[in-house]
Formats: structure tokens, C-alpha cells, sequence
């Protein structure tokens, strides 16, 4: 049997289309997933001492999560506020531990 000629095997129910993978996708389900990206490239971001984009990643953070107050479940909230605080909290111990050398070398050069 020619290539052409074969029968295309049928997919199955497993492998949905993407239009129906987006029909049963809900918009709470991808906020969930995109803020958790966030929270990972936050961290990946301070890791690199990029730290406007580590405040871009908090930002849309506080700003999103309220979002999703009446849709996502009680554990999933606080698992994400959870993670956004932790993430705070580093980028405030980055931001002073980027600042601390910046100062000490200004105190060795000021007159005595």
C-alpha cells in the first residue's frame, strides 16, 4: 500500500485537539500556572541579581493573586501568597545586600 494510500489510525480520546484543550482549559487553571512561573523566575531573576525584573515578577504577583480569591481553592492561595512572601523577603535581602558594598566603599573614601 502506498504511503498516501494508508489509513490515518484514529487518535485517541487521550490526545485531545488543542481547540479542545482549550475549550476544557480553565482561565483559573492558567493564572495558577503562569503565577507559579512567576514565582520561579522571580527567584531565577535574583539568582542573577536582576532585581527590576525580580520586582516585576512581585508586582504582578500582588497584583494578580486577588484575582483569583472567588475561583482558586483556599490551599492554592495560600500556597501562592506563601510563595510571594518568601519571595519578598529575598528580594528585600538582595536589594540590602546589593546596596551594603556601595555603602561600605563610600564610607572608605569619605574625609576623616
Amino acid at each position: 500500500m502506498a504511503e498516501d494510500e494508508q489509513q490515518h489510525e484514529p487518535i485517541p480520546d487521550e490526545e485531545l485537539s488543542a481547540d479542545e484543550l482549550i475549550r476544557q482549559l480553565k482561565v483559573s487553571d492558567l493564572l495558577l500556572g503562569t503565577l507559579a512561573s512567576l514565582v520561579q523566575l522571580g527567584y531565577a531573576k535574583l539568582g542573577e541579581r536582576d532585581l527590576p525584573d525580580a520586582r516585576l515578577a512581585i508586582e504582578a504577583l500582588r497584583t494578580l493573586t486577588p484575582v483569583l480569591e472567588d475561583v482558586a481553592g483556599e490551599d492554592q492561595l495560600r500556597d501562592l501568597r506563601q510563595a510571594t512572601a518568601n519571595l519578598q523577603l529575598a528580594y528585600a535581602d538582595a536589594v540590602v545586600k546589593s546596596q551594603a558594598p556601595a555603602s561600605a566603599l563610600a564610607e572608605e573614601h569619605e574625609p576623616d
